[in-house]
């Protein structure tokens, strides 16, 4: 059976008030609301905490504890809120180059949506961190598409789609991604390995990331990243845990987690940086 779903919660959480019909508007409002109130984080991972991707665990932690999560959480919820409002929406598994071009070549590490709404397919996608989409793109080749935050297009499709990010004048890829089908039972052992492999930097990194109207906002070990929209990037460097507790709940609205092991992994975070 399908997990019961707080929509209730939901929607407070994200500020999100207006129709519910599964129509293209409702999705780019849910879209854009997501990364603009709920955290991409990955607290839990960096702590050696087991990250849970049952719908009541979902809630209880990106909607009661006024936490975040990463792809894996974020892309669940959102694809049981989407259902729950009887969009036809499925799984689908990317295998990340945007820090690394070799990633073509290694498992699927992130986890996106399919969306069909009127027999047009849309990808969501509301938790990959610092580039988080903040609108539905058209499941199209070759075209620009604005998103209230950077332009992207879709390349390929035969069968691995690319997404690439405007990067002035040039394109980036970020991931790479089939169709093909994808089961939860496949996404369970993807999550475990990404949330306790050592070699993982969910698991040795701090990374933060939101998305309000008109910039993002970035925090990777140290640095803190305030990206306006066609504005000049502001970088600050952070050298104390309590400068860097006071980022992570002013600025990212962050609940911390009351747990003894929290100090020593942000020092070892800032140590890095």
């Amino acid at each position: 059976m399908p997990e019961k779903v707080n929509l209730k919660a939901y929607f407070e959480r994200i500020g999100f008030a207006g129709s519910i019909a599964p129509t293209l508007a409702t999705l780019e409002l849910l879209h854009a609301l997501h990364p603009a109130a709920i955290p991409f984080e990955n607290l839990d991972p960096l702590l050696g905490e087991a990250v849970r991707l049952d719908q009541a665990s979902l809630e209880r932690k990106l909607l009661a504890e006024g936490r975040g999560g990463y792809c894996f959480e974020h892309n669940m919820l959102f694809m049981r809120i989407l259902r729950d409002l009887d969009y036809t929406v499925r799984p689908l598994l990317a295998r990340v180059v945007w820090t690394d071009p070799s990633g073509a070549d290694r498992p699927p590490s992130h986890l996106l949506l399919l969306v069909e709404i009127n027999g047009q397919a849309y990808i969501a996608d509301v938790g990959f961190g610092g580039l988080t989409l903040t609108t539905p793109l058209r499941l199209r080749a070759g075209v620009e598409q604005s998103t209230p935050h950077e332009s992207f297009r879709l390349t390929g499709g035969d069968p691995d789609w690319t997404l690439e990010v405007g990067n002035g004048e040039d394109w980036r890829a970020v991931y790479l991604f089939t169709l093909d089908p994808v089961e939860e039972a496949d996404i369970g052992p993807l999550n475990q390995r990404l949330s306790t492999d050592p070699s993982s930097p969910f698991t040795r990194e701090i990374r933060v990331a939101l998305a309000p109207t008109g910039k993002r906002l970035k925090l990777h070990d140290g640095r803190f990243t305030i990206q306006p929209v066609g504005g000049e990037r502001q970088e600050r460097v952070i050298t104390g845990i309590e400068q860097l507790r006071s980022v992570l709940t002013e600025e990212f609205g962050l609940v911390l987690p009351n747990d003894e092991r929290l100090e020593p992994a942000l020092a070892a975070c800032l140590s890095r940086a």
